[in-house]
């Protein structure tokens, strides 16, 4: 029996300089099997997985960080709840869009592949550089500051838990989803399917309870729902990137799409039965908060769900903050294992470096892919709190989403003969790109500050896609270190 460190060689199939051609080089077959000459990731992903995927990643740290926010920001029970609903509906049409673009565009990597086939590789690459400096350390931050927050609240009650301790066990959380994510896509799947099930006990646990209080008549946080002069329009946008960002994760699953089993019908399938589910728990949950604390006493709250189970849930409140937890440990694992997958395929079209395309002969992880991210996750969650973070991302992520929808409406024009297995109307996609595009517009105006940091993120991506894509005489010492990055990757133990 052969020991010692496991290589991880190229992905099969042709590069390409120029992406602009639609046939994906590497889509595997119907049947599931690969050619034996080939390393490629194989069809895991069925309609369960899939459903387990987007709900898993969803629910995560958004339903117990976002209704302060979107409070805050909408200043009234009753607007906070139409928010709520609306930022479900826009999440919908978002994700039926998404849902045809991947029965059409049969290729891994979601945004970016959308974005690389409907306007070209510089916009496509500017995504890209965005999402690998700033919105993929930024959402796994986020998401892993809430784990290390929740995990600890019944340790530190009823004193409030030290930031340090706070992101020293979110690193070994986030530690912990990187090494899964690199030993098997079985074990992540299945582990993303437990945590699921967590997630909607954890929400269960508030509802049921919430529903009780609400038809036993605790309905006095509801009186004056709606007040005028409370609402402001400059934070709307604000409490919008709230709301997005507890359903961001729909689009998830696209990718991932050469991994789905059947795609055609089980990306439609999989997004409608999850948005339905995560809407009406996402609705509830926040009736259920405001049956046992009112505005106040929520934007209060350091931890909304833990506040909630203290007052109705005697003894028994020690549970939520586990499950919440665990919510956010699957989140964290369901958006590591699809966002790989855009750094995968973005090596293949060749705007990464060859090393992100490498898969491991055995274990048929991306293993390069799982790690590009790590260092600089790390790096904010030791600089930054939870709500600056989130405000910092949103720009750009709702920006290149809507963009990527966007996209949809031109292939229609572009390419009208292209096959459509599944097919909205086209009035989804033009109300859903333009809504994300004006609140993204809008947030210039009312958060100048972290949205101006976006923008001009965003801007540097222009000057580098010249320069690490088109730019071909590069220095031979720069040649020599990047042609050597796969021979380091080779030694390396896995």
């Amino acid at each position: 029996m052969p020991t010692g460190p496991e290589p991880t060689l190229p992905a099969g199939g042709p590069r390409k300089g120029d992406a602009n051609r639609f046939p994906a080089p590497t889509d595997l077959p119907e049947s599931g099997r690969v050619p034996r000459n080939k390393v490629m990731l194989k069809k895991k992903v069925t309609l369960l997985r899939g459903i387990s995927m987007i709900i898993g990643t969803i629910i995560g740290a958004g339903i117990f960080i976002s209704p302060k926010g979107i409070l805050q920001h909408t200043g009234t029970v009753g607007a906070s709840l139409a928010m709520w609903a609306a930022c479900g509906v826009l999440s919908l049409f978002g994700a039926l869009s998404y849902a045809e673009l991947g029965t059409s565009i049969k290729k891994s990597g979601g945004h970016y592949i959308y974005i690389l086939e409907a306007f070209g590789p510089l916009t496509a690459f500017v995504m890209l550089w965005v999402e690998l400096i700033v919105i993929r350390p930024a959402s796994i931050a986020v998401i892993s500051l809430a784990f290390g927050q929740y995990i600890l609240e019944p340790i530190f009650m009823p004193c409030a838990v030290p930031d340090i301790a706070i992101k020293i066990v979110s690193t070994v959380g986030i530690t912990l989803v990187m090494f899964i994510n690199s030993m098997s896509v079985s074990w992540t799947a299945r582990l993303q399917i437990f945590l699921t099930f967590c997630k909607l006990a954890a929400i269960l646990i508030m509802v049921i309870p919430g529903m009780i209080q609400l038809f036993k008549g605790e309905t006095q946080n509801f009186k004056e729902s709606f007040s005028v002069t409370d609402v402001s329009i400059t934070g709307l946008p604000l409490a919008f990137y709230s709301g997005l960002y507890a359903y961001a994760g729909w689009f998830y699953l696209n990718f991932v799409t050469e991994e789905v089993e059947k795609p055609e019908k089980n990306i439609p399938l999989a997004i409608c039965i999850s948005m339905t589910i995560v809407t009406i728990a996402y609705v509830l949950t926040n009736v259920a908060y405001f049956t046992v604390m009112n505005p106040q006493e929520l934007l209060a709250s350091e931890a909304v769900a833990v506040t909630f189970a203290e007052r109705l849930l005697g003894k028994f409140f020690i549970a939520v903050p586990v499950f919440v937890a665990l919510s956010c440990f699957g989140s964290m694992n369901g958006g590591i294992f699809a966002v790989t997958r855009m750094y995968y395929v973005a090596s293949r079209e060749g705007h990464l470096p060859e090393i992100l395309s490498m898969i491991n002969v055995r274990k048929h992880t991306p293993l390069p892919a799982v790690i590009v991210s790590y260092p600089l996750t790390v790096l904010l969650m030791f600089m930054s709190d939870i709500y600056s973070l989130l405000n910092f991302l949103s720009f750009a992520r709702w920006l290149f989403i809507g963009l990527s929808v966007s996209g949809l409406i031109y292939l229609r024009y572009k390419r009208p003969d292209m096959p459509r297995p599944f097919k909205v109307p086209l009035f989804i996609p033009t109300f859903f790109s333009f809504t994300c595009l004006f609140i993204v517009a809008l947030s210039l105006y009312a958060d100048p500050t972290n949205a101006g940091i976006g923008f001009a993120i965003t801007l540097t991506g222009i000057p580098a896609y010249y320069l690490f894509v088109v730019w071909d005489s590069k220095p031979k010492c720069f040649q020599k270190l990047m042609a050597s990055l796969p021979t380091l990757q080779a030694c390396m133990p896995v």
